[in-house]
């Protein structure tokens, strides 16, 4: 396995599968995770926010990395997320997390009430301190009332268990940003909301993303293009399968990948209510995009 310090790629943020009463699908989810090992990704991660992380308690969450972890068996690491309103109950989850065996930590905080700078970075110190399994930062600004600034980020970058970041946004530039104002001390990897052959050549390491659950194979192809610097055949696949990810973004996230792995053979129940699943309609939509891709 790879040292995650060195960790570049694709990493899938897992669905968690959930049985018709709403419980965690353990089998399911390792079946899913053989797939993806299989299809040669370099990395997994639950309870992202494909997970469905703000939905499950921390019963079920610990469910969650364990089965992953029990899956990976060593053949990749295993990024285990951590959302919390509080540094106590973040710390709590990545102590945990790593007791059950996950390789690092991806962080995200969630809010209610927005939070200063000083305290966003209080949050992630926190955690950091708290474990010794490398952290990834995870900033959704979509979704989130207090974001990780350009300038947290960079005081972040400074602490030595904090190795990466992972941007939600749309704005590539704001990643360039980012590597430019951490001048190295911080590796950067996308979300399925940016152009990823862009992110990879502006100097991202890869991407943390949901879509890459349903076409595994495709996105490591575009990977190792990238990394070959093989650009203009790069971007010929990313035309091709940015169609995947503008499905993604226009239905529920978890829902959209569930609806394609159920496709595909996977089924892993519904997003957890009150989210809806995906209409007869919308998973027409889902079908024709991975058919066209040649995820089908």
């Amino acid at each position: 396995m790879t040292d995650i310090r060195d960790l570049r790629g694709v990493v899938p943020y897992l669905p968690t599968p959930l049985t018709p009463g709403g419980e965690v699908d353990a089998e399911a989810l390792k079946r899913l995770c053989d797939h993806l090992i299989a299809a040669g990704v370099h990395g997994l991660t639950p309870l992202g926010s494909t997970g469905e992380f703000a939905y499950l308690d921390f019963a079920a969450k610990e469910r969650v990395v364990a089965a992953t972890v029990e899956a990976a068996a060593g053949r990749v690491p295993v990024i285990a997320g951590v959302a919390a309103t509080t540094i106590r109950d973040g710390v709590a989850q990545a102590n945990r997390w790593a007791e059950l065996g996950a390789d690092g930590i991806l962080a995200v905080m969630e809010a209610y009430f927005p939070v200063p700078d000083a305290g966003v970075i209080a949050y992630f110190t926190a955690i950091a301190d708290a474990t010794d399994r490398p952290v990834t930062l995870y900033t959704n600004p979509n979704f989130q009332r207090s974001d990780l600034t350009l300038d947290a980020i960079d005081a972040l970058s400074h602490h030595p268990n904090i190795l990466f970041v992972k941007d939600a946004s749309t704005n590539t530039g704001r990643l360039l940003s980012i590597l430019n104002r951490t001048e190295g001390r911080i590796g950067v990897f996308a979300a399925s909301s940016h152009i990823t052959t862009a992110v990879m050549l502006i100097g991202g390491r890869g991407w943390l993303a949901g879509p890459s659950c349903i076409i595994p194979r495709q996105s490591v192809r575009l990977f190792e293009l990238c990394e070959a610097g093989k650009w203009d055949e790069a971007m010929t696949l990313q035309r091709e399968l940015w169609a995947v990810n503008q499905v993604f973004a226009r239905f529920n996230l978890a829902g959209a990948v569930k609806a394609g792995l159920r496709l595909q053979g996977f089924d892993c129940g519904d997003p957890a209510p009150p989210q809806p699943a995906l209409t007869a309609e919308q998973v027409a939509a889902v079908r024709k995009v991975l058919e066209k891709v040649g995820a089908l």
